[in-house]
């Protein structure tokens, strides 16, 4: 049981990392365009400073705050990890990560981006610790409007995009790609990453009961 748990947060802290890593990815090929949550975030540190994972921590805390007032509880411990966590690993990618000035290097850590983020979010959510904020209030709202979860995300996405855009954030190509692609990839990665980690587990079990 306790291995169980063990691996568990180690995909989710793990997953977590890489995404976040993909995330600063496709910031660094931002020529073409970010994520309509990173416009949002970019557009705020380019307005009022702090730092882009900062923003994301803060945006996240405000959605956090949101959701609980309307389900009146607080969100598991895995949601609270997510906003810091996230914010801190974007800032730190970004720290490390050389900037690209010619087009076919965006072009390229772009494209690996979107890769990296869709397994990333793959490996944070298959072992089912908590949702982000941002997924949470998607959820609420596919509850309170009756309406589909691609249709909540969009909405939310062109909201977060046109907020971000009016504020200076990078919008392109490469936005409409991350909200198109990333579903899509994350329909293959999810199964793959779940499979992975029950392979894991059923093979520590294993090992246990041998002993």
């Amino acid at each position: 049981m306790r291995k169980t748990f063990m691996w568990r947060w180690i995909f989710f802290l793990v997953g977590m990392m890489i995404m976040s890593l993909g995330i600063s990815m496709t910031i660094k090929g931002q020529r073409l365009g970010i994520g309509p949550w990173d416009v949002l975030h970019v557009g705020l540190y380019r307005n009022f400073g702090l730092s882009i994972g900062t923003w994301g921590i803060i945006t996240g805390f405000i959605i956090i705050l949101v959701t609980a007032a309307v389900l009146k509880q607080w969100p598991q411990i895995g949601t609270w990890l997510n906003m810091v966590l996230i914010g801190l690993f974007i800032d730190l990618f970004n720290w490390l990560l050389p900037d690209f000035g010619t087009l076919p290097g965006q072009v390229i850590i772009f494209t690996f981006g979107v890769l990296v983020l869709s397994y990333g979010i793959g490996i944070y959510v298959a072992p089912n610790v908590g949702a982000g904020p941002r997924d949470s209030l998607m959820l609420i709202l596919v509850d309170k409007l009756g309406i589909g979860v691609k249709k909540v995300r969009t909405m939310i996405e062109v909201i977060v995009a046109i907020a971000g855009w009016l504020l200076g954030g990078p919008v392109g190509i490469g936005t409409v790609i991350i909200a198109l692609l990333i579903g899509q990839i994350v329909h293959y990665s999810l199964p793959q990453c779940r499979r992975l980690l029950l392979k894991i587990i059923k093979e520590e079990e294993s090992i246990l009961f041998q002993k």
